[in-house]
């Protein structure tokens, strides 16, 4: 399905605030206590904890499989939870929004869940949590609830409007014509995600109802995503592909000691994917490559005890040779040959800093294509923190990825749609 389909933002606008919309009144053949739109994980578990509640619950998506970014997540075994879950581990406008939900429903009661259903799991570095098997262990524990609870889920259907009625019309709420039907609902719920993984089904469409009912949306881009590069420094990474190690990568703000990954197409892996979360355009970035080794000192030493030793020598054991090569091109190509003996302190202070504190600047990041996230989308000083509930439109709500609020790599944004979720699913 294209956008123009069913997500127009034009379209939504003209078929929808018109209250007079005769069509949304015509071929009424289903009504329920609560609609959400999106059958990702933050609407699966709004899903089941509203109709453990006794309500009437129908998710629709118009995918045709629940939880697709669940089943890619984390190489197939989606990393579910962390240990440790804080507000510090989440960005947004508004710091404060997420601290209520997150309290409230913390990692071990989703741990629990996963146990309570027999899934087999393991930590990995940083209290982070996969499954032994298979994500789908995960979008099975999903729908498991979702069917025990009596929440329906149905799949390949698109919006073709969305219709608030009138706050003294008998049947408050909204009027949501699809594809295959036209609902009435007394609550509705906005669970659509962001923009990253087009591939995946990705759209706008959450933005474009919030937009339709008042809201604010402050500006996306993709989060959790590779830097690329397009300069001198972008061909000798791109040679260097496939080539890891532990880094520290940091920025003015924030550093995060993880391992780093050159691509053909630029910088990866965790330390890269966490440091876009706080990147800007234009902005460099800091690469300390060899943490916890003051590398200019280390030269220094060296050159006391063995002046005849090149700085490719001393180095030798900290890198993979093609990238110390590549690093001595960079960075000493005038003293490749030179005895440490025949270098002055001054220049080995500033090789040692190039090693300690790389700073280059990304031309861009590889977009939604790849990214794990959506940084921005709905304002949530326009949200209730506690509920969900918009604060402009009676009975709306917004949940998981589609507000501004973005988590680390590691497992929070997966307990971001668990807690928005519960907490929503509680009042709708």
């Amino acid at each position: 399905m294209t956008q123009n389909q069913a997500y127009s933002h034009k379209h939504l606008n003209s078929a929808c605030l018109d209250t007079t919309c005769a069509s949304a009144h015509q071929g009424l053949n289903k009504s329920v206590d609560v609609l959400i739109i999106g059958a990702g994980a933050s609407g699966l578990y709004c899903a089941f904890t509203a109709a453990q509640r006794g309500r009437s619950v129908l998710v629709i998506d118009h995918a045709n499989k629940a939880g697709k970014k669940i089943l890619m997540s984390g190489g197939g075994r989606c990393n579910f939870t962390n240990y440790v879950v804080e507000p510090e581990n989440f960005i947004g406008s508004n710091a404060h929004f997420c601290k209520s939900a997150l309290t409230r429903y913390n990692p071990w009661e989703f741990i629990g869940l996963v146990e309570k259903h027999g899934v087999p799991y393991h930590e990995r570095d940083y209290g982070q949590l996969f499954c032994d098997d298979s994500s789908k262990d995960i979008l099975n524990l999903l729908l498991d609830e979702c069917s025990e609870a009596g929440a329906k889920v149905q799949l390949k259907t698109d919006i073709i409007s969305i219709k608030s009625l009138p706050q003294d019309n008998d049947k408050q709420g909204f009027i949501v014509e699809s594809s295959k039907q036209t609902i009435h609902c007394h609550s509705l719920v906005i669970a659509t995600g962001g923009l990253s993984i087009p591939t995946m089904g990705a759209t706008g469409f959450g933005y474009e109802v919030a937009e339709q009912f008042g809201h604010q949306i402050i500006k996306t881009s993709a989060g959790l995503v590779p830097f690329t590069f397009t300069d001198k420094v972008g061909e000798v990474i791109a040679s260097l592909a496939g080539i890891s190690l532990d880094v520290i990568a940091f920025n003015e703000r924030i550093s995060f000691p993880r391992p780093m990954l050159f691509t053909h197409r630029g910088l990866s892996g965790p330390a890269m994917l966490q440091l876009s979360n706080y990147w800007q355009v234009g902005e460099a970035i800091h690469i300390n490559l060899v943490p916890n080794v003051d590398i200019s000192e280390l030269l220094k030493q060296a050159k006391a005890q063995y002046p005849k030793q090149l700085i490719r020598s001393v180095l030798t054991e900290y890198f993979p040779k093609k990238l110390l090569l590549a690093l001595q091109n960079l960075h000493w190509s005038d003293f490749k040959d030179k005895e440490l003996a025949n270098i002055k302190d001054e220049a080995l202070d500033t090789i040692g800093d190039k090693i300690n504190n790389w700073t280059i600047k990304p031309s861009g990041t590889e977009g939604y294509r790849t990214a794990e996230v959506t940084r921005g989308g709905v304002n949530t000083d326009e949200v209730s923190s506690k509920t969900f509930e918009s604060k402009k439109q009676p009975n709306l709500y917004f949940i998981g990825e589609v507000l501004d609020v973005t988590g680390w790599l590691g497992g929070y944004n997966f307990q971001w749609a668990w807690a928005s979720g519960k907490a929503c699913g509680e009042v709708v």
